[in-house]
């Protein structure tokens, strides 16, 4: 039977896990009550009214203490019958008896256990109960606006400036909004007398007044409205009611950067057109949809952390009632027990039933707004599934496994047979060509591998990385899947490699030896793009969209994930070089003409191959950028800025000394390299480990560790040492041949993969940390509509 300190730590939120009652250590000062009464074992024993009559009958007889045992009983049983005292302090009044003060301890501790889990469950209680009112706010304004624009095209449809088809119903925003866009673009245009244009002035100018009507009427107040005529010949004043969307796509960006303000505000209703034409009024159609997403997703991490508060209440009451259970069987206060479990009971976070009443009402708003009252349909976005392990992958990866390791030994052996690997120049073509194609994927499945050792921790660890990644939990990669991916790639790469060598040795097939690794590519490609729900679409689909939003940065909001996936792509810049010249492998016919200088040599390749050197460290400088004009100016991100442009700096001197190889030119990359490196394992052990911390109590880390073994890190900031200066070997001329140099090279970016799933693991336990001291445990999301003075 697991015991319920275990089942507590495995159930409860990690973010709150401070906030959740101390059961270990309130089930440690029991022990001491324990050990105490071994000691005084007549010092809490219940003593029934008859106890002095029972000793003298039992033979003990007379005893000085017995007076005094008979008063204390007689007092014991009128504390008990006693109706007249205060319930909730009944269990203090047992304490004076000698030897019960740890028993006092522990009750002690076990109210201030209360009172801290009581105040923080009435904090998020607030929180939450505030937080949807201002949702519920949010949504009538959005619903009144649409009844308005949908009552302001039938008006226009009874005058015929809108075609009898083009009236919409209530529901179809989208198409509402387009509609009355492109009618209000064109109507300077279509109107062919002043009394058209004066009418349709007039209609756009009540249908302003109407929405600020039904803003006013939710409780928003409009600044600046003037709700009177204007003077002859000049625009009536009207008040803003804007829509903040946060700057997150390249269209977005671009408008706030060319914006006087940081941020892209536009008017929800505004006194001119586009056009810059007046008498109309211009409805912006995506600026609608999009605070209707935004007001769903808020919808949905409500319901979550409602979700969430109500199993805090739940966890915390049962670890009260477990730890009483334990206290009046080793104190034998039973009593005392009970009355602090009603204690207990009435608190505000079992007693309140809030939580639940708001989480029935947000179930049926949700599904009423944004499920057209399909309750099945709402549970989807509110309660998704999480699908647990199936043995069938399991049975995969073992699969999958055995028979990379089986390929793999026959591929040595036949290799080993003919010679590939010796200092045969008839051989160097092999070398030449097979290495950077089958080197790729060998690179992506290590990467992948080290990907699920991660997942496999933090899930042992309790560090929601879905939370972090704000991944969806349904569809997220679990450890073993990541394991599936990695062996069956492999898998798939040696069986390929083993019939590359087999046709490559025969006097059959050598003509379509060459094209095998172009085959296997292409094949590997399409089922990366494939768009049917085969092989991990979601995750699939998920790199490609934080791939575009690294490639496009800083046009793209930065987020946890993005930032992540560039620092992974910046140890991956010889996998990236590799691609390169696999492209130019198959695509001037190399594997035909066998002439591989023209893709190692020649001045263009050498130009992009240097490109390619310097783009992750461009992408990850250009994200810190747009994360410091976006995060309130914080000087962190210009310093880690900072770390990028040391390393684009050292990869610079690399390119002018592999161009002119000289004492000069190794001099400058050997001194930045170190100033890199150094500024790199800074950033590494104090900033993204929260290393070194000179006040800490745990020598040179933080005071909280997620791994019980301090030494375990000790070892990891040597480790990360020792991976940070491999960079060494790769400016060192050594004598060796084609073979051994392409080995050396792939060792050492294995090497540097293996270094950066070891980063992650501490990179996401340190951000973990955080948000626990913050209690994090969901999303923040914006509201679209916010109050603007017109001016």
């Amino acid at each position: 039977m697991v015991k319920f300190s275990r089942e507590l730590e495995a159930q409860l939120i990690p973010e709150w896990k401070e906030a959740f009652v101390n059961y270990k250590f309130l089930k440690k000062h029991i022990k001491k009550i324990k050990i105490a009464l071994l000691h005084h074992p007549s010092s809490t024993d219940p003593l029934p009214d008859d106890a002095s009559s029972h000793a003298v009958d039992v033979g003990y007889g007379f005893s000085l203490l017995d007076p005094v045992r008979s008063l204390a009983s007689r007092l014991r049983h009128r504390r008990h019958t006693s109706h007249q005292l205060d319930e909730e302090n009944m269990y203090e009044m047992e304490l004076i008896q000698p030897g019960d003060q740890e028993v006092k301890v522990f009750l002690e501790k076990a109210d201030m256990e209360l009172q801290k889990v009581n105040n923080f469950y009435t904090t998020k209680e607030a929180e939450f109960c505030e937080r949807a009112e201002a949702l519920i706010k949010q949504l009538q304004i959005l619903s009144d606006v649409k009844e308005v624009l949908d009552n302001f095209c039938q008006r226009q449809q009874r005058r015929r400036i809108l075609p009898p088809d083009s009236v919409a119903s209530p529901g179809s925003l989208g198409t509402l909004l387009s509609r009355v866009n492109s009618q209000s673009s064109d109507l300077s245009v279509q109107s062919e007398s002043t009394e058209e244009a004066d009418q349709m002035q007039s209609d756009s100018s009540l249908m302003a007044e109407e929405v600020i009507a039904v803003l006013e009427k939710n409780g928003v107040k409009i600044i600046g409205a003037a709700r009177g005529k204007a003077k002859k010949g000049t625009k009536p004043k009207m008040a803003s009611m804007r829509i903040d969307i946060p700057p997150s796509t390249p269209t977005r960006t671009i408008a706030a950067v060319t914006s006087v303000v940081s941020s892209v505000w536009e008017d929800l209703i505004n006194g001119s057109r586009k056009d810059g034409t007046t008498g109309g009024s211009y409805i912006n159609n995506k600026k609608i949809q999009c605070a209707e997403k935004m007001i769903r997703g808020a919808f949905v991490e409500l319901y979550r952390g409602l979700g969430l508060i109500k199993k805090f209440s739940s966890l915390n009451m049962q670890a009260f009632t477990k730890i009483m259970k334990k206290f009046g069987k080793v104190s034998r206060q039973q009593s005392t027990a009970e009355t602090f479990l009603r204690k207990v009971k009435s608190s505000q976070f079992v007693s309140s039933d809030k939580v639940i009443k708001l989480g029935d009402e947000v179930e049926g708003i949700f599904t009423q707004h944004f499920a057209g009252n399909d309750r099945k349909k709402a549970m989807k976005f509110l309660r998704p599934r999480q699908p647990k392990d199936s043995h069938l992958v399991t049975f995969f990866v073992g699969l999958f496994t055995g028979s990379f390791v089986t390929l793999f030994g026959v591929y040595a052996v036949l290799a080993h047979l003919c010679g590939i690997f010796s200092s045969n120049p008839d051989k160097s073509g092999y070398v030449e060509s097979f290495y950077p194609v089958f080197s790729i994927y060998a690179l992506v499945s290590l990467h992948v591998f080290m990907y699920g050792c991660n997942l496999f921790m933090w899930r042992n660890t309790r560090i929601n990385q879905n939370f972090i990644f704000e991944f969806a939990t349904n569809t997220a990669l679990k450890p073993r899947d990541a394991f599936l991916i990695c062996a069956s790639l492999m898998t798939t790469v040696v069986g390929a490699m083993v019939i590359h060598l087999v046709l490559n040795s025969s006097s059959v097939g050598t003509k379509h030896a060459d094209t095998l690794p172009g085959l296997l590519s292409l094949l590997l490609i399409g089922l990366f793009i494939c768009p049917f729900n085969v092989f991990y679409r979601s995750t699939r689909y998920c790199l490609l969209r934080v791939i575009r939003d690294i490639i496009l940065a800083p046009l793209y909001k930065v987020v946890m994930v993005d930032f992540f996936m560039a620092d992974q792509l910046c140890s991956q810049i010889p996998l990236m070089r590799h691609i390169e010249f696999t492209a130019c492998y198959f695509m001037a016919m190399i594997f035909k003409t066998h002439s591989y200088d023209t893709c190692s040599h020649s001045p263009q390749y050498k130009m992009i191959a240097y490109t390619i050197s310097f783009l992750p460290y461009y992408w990850r400088f250009m994200q810190c950028l747009r994360r410091y004009f976006e995060e309130g100016r914080d000087r962190n991100h210009l310093t880690n800025a900072g770390k990028y442009g040391s390393a684009l700096v050292v990869a610079f001197f690399r390119v002018m000394y592999t161009e002119h190889p000289n004492q000069t030119w190794l001099a400058f990359v050997i001194i930045f390299s170190i100033f890199a490196t150094c500024y790199q394992l800074y950033w590494d052990f104090v900033k993204d480990w929260g290393f070194f911390d000179l006040e800490s109590k745990n020598f040179l880390l933080r005071d909280d560790l997620v791994l019980k073994h301090k030494f375990i890190y000790y070892i990891s900031m040597g480790v990360n040492l020792g991976l940070r200066l491999a960079w060494v070997f790769s400016v060192m001329h050594l004598n060796v041949g084609p073979f051994e140099h392409r080995l050396i090279d792939f060792v050492l970016a294995s090497l540097e993969v293996i270094r950066r799933g070891h980063w992650n693991f501490y990179r996401l336990e340190n951000e973990h940390l955080n948000n626990v001291g913050k209690f994090r445990a969901l999303k923040e999301v914006p509201l679209p509509f916010r109050e603007m003075d017109s001016n």
